[in-house]
């Protein structure tokens, strides 16, 4: 049977000095970033792993490491950082006049075709509601709904949906860009299955759209040879300009990038190629009014 730790015996200043701890590999660094006596700093520690009965660094003359547990505590107290900082930034919000307040994270394709204009319509319409934008791919937005570190998200389909109720809000076309001295820079169209001859250039783990593609690659029982990932479509469109490679890209969202390296766009066959943008939240949350106010604001948008 498990024992539930008793949460009064763990305080901010100790896990702030175990994060630090964690991350210099050293006590006694640690201590002097939090100002900390190193005796002060040890103890706290010690009391740490004894309230939660586990070892949570392993000790040797070169420093210290987290072990197992050790990075479970680290991640939830992150967690909790990231919490009490946007708890302090929203009590800060009320106290500048504002009555509402709410996090939406979004993906690139959602930011640059469409979340502009309506962002600018309902806080005209709602200036007292502070709306805090975080452009994200699509795989952090999902772990950020379920975590409750964002209230609203907005991402292409392809990442996982379980825990969350979603809504089409949007729909984008995803296209090759090349450069135009590529070997298929002349192709007027291509199946994604041609181009899995050629090196890409794709987004970090985590996207929809690396997730969507490399799907497809395995369903043709082929792999995508990425030769270079990135975390932007800006960078990946830098990185075609210069030959590392082809990419997928959604056409509306990279239009201006794709204009100002001078890519060659070839649109895709495969039925995939038209994707929906998804709005999310999460599964039976309860949302401030605020936030249902923004939700039903962009689902009106998007059935215009």
């Amino acid at each position: 049977m498990n024992t539930l730790i008793n949460p009064a015996r763990i305080d901010f200043v100790t896990l702030k000095l175990f994060c630090a701890v964690a991350k210099s590999g050293s006590i006694t660094k640690g201590a002097n970033e939090c100002s900390l006596a190193l005796s002060a700093a040890s103890r706290r520690i010690s009391e740490l792993e004894e309230t939660v009965g586990l070892s949570l660094l392993d000790r040797s003359a070169k420093g210290v490491t987290l072990t197992h547990a050790g990075h479970a505590v680290m991640q939830h107290a992150l967690r909790l950082f990231q919490g009490f900082e946007q708890f302090s930034n929203e009590l800060g919000d009320y106290s500048k006049g504002y009555t509402g307040h709410v996090r939406l994270w979004a993906n690139m394709s959602a930011l640059t075709e469409f979340l502009p204009a309506a962002l600018a319509q309902f806080l005209k319409q709602h200036a007292e509601i502070q709306v805090e934008v975080e452009e994200q791919i699509s795989g952090d937005i999902v772990k950020a709904l379920l975590d409750g570190i964002a209230d609203i998200g907005v991402f292409a389909e392809g990442a996982p949906t379980t825990g969350l109720d979603t809504k089409i809000i949007g729909k984008d076309e995803l296209v090759i860009a090349c450069s135009k001295s590529h070997p298929i820079g002349t192709r007027k169209r291509i199946s994604f299955e041609e181009c899995l001859e050629y090196d890409f250039v794709g987004l970090n783990r985590g996207s929809s759209l690396l997730e969507l593609t490399s799907r497809s690659a395995e369903k043709l029982g082929k792999q995508m040879r990425l030769r270079i990932q990135v975390r932007s479509y800006d960078a990946m469109c830098q990185m075609i300009a210069v030959n590392l490679g082809i990419g997928v890209l959604p056409l509306q969202a990279c239009i201006a990038q794709i204009k100002a390296m001078d890519l060659q766009v070839i649109p895709l066959d495969d039925s995939w190629a038209k994707r929906n943008l998804l709005l999310a939240i999460k599964t039976n949350a309860t949302l401030s009014p605020s936030a249902n106010l923004l939700c039903e604001h962009l689902l009106e948008q998007c059935a215009k």
